[in-house]
């Protein structure tokens, strides 16, 4: 399986996440965490994950007769280079996007449903804007979320941290059209 088809899963994308900071965990942990799947998808999921070297298994325990495998993230594994995105067809960008919006959905809803869910003290933000950029502008705005984003991607779990989900979404929200102003667009 490319790393494509892999990664662009709702459910293998919520195991990465889960998966992330460094974290160790079992098929039954991760059953736990997301009991809105089922766990045949689970631990299917997790073994495509292995199989592709996404996971790793650090640790293999007997419980009740059957081996229990604790796994890592290998977080350079996780990613899709710019050669690949470059390779991507439309219907991939659409499945990969729409695989994004599902993992996020599941997971916004599996923290509304945690005992003491607080969006206003959480800081839990969802915003969406509308930023006339030329392309020079957008991308020296991306190069600023990225250095933003860098200093803190390094982070491991520790006391008093918590993982948050970030999701950066960009994309031209209307035709370029040099020189029309798409306020006063007829149809």
């Amino acid at each position: 399986m490319d790393t494509l088809d892999l990664l662009l899963h709702p459910v293998r994308l919520r195991i990465v996440h889960a998966m992330s900071g460094g974290r160790v965990r079992t098929t039954a942990d991760l059953c736990a965490r997301m009991p809105d799947i089922p766990k045949t998808s689970v631990y299917r999921h997790v073994g495509l994950l292995a199989d592709a070297g996404v996971l790793e298994v650090t640790d293999e325990q007997r419980v009740h007769g059957a081996v229990e495998r604790h796994y890592r993230l290998r977080q350079k594994r996780t990613t899709i280079d710019a050669e690949a995105a470059a390779s991507m067809s439309l219907d991939d960008h659409r499945r990969g996007f729409t695989s994004a919006m599902a993992a996020l959905h599941a997971e916004f809803n599996a923290y509304l449903d945690r005992d003491g869910a607080d969006p206003t003290a959480d800081l839990v933000g969802y915003r969406q804007l509308v930023l006339w950029l030329s392309h020079d502008e957008l991308a020296e705005m991306m190069d600023d979320i990225r250095e933003v984003l860098a200093a803190r991607w390094g982070n491991t779990p520790a006391p008093g941290r918590t993982p948050h989900l970030a999701s950066a979404i960009v994309f031209p929200a209307e035709d370029r059209q040099e020189g029309r102003d798409p306020v006063s667009r007829r149809y």
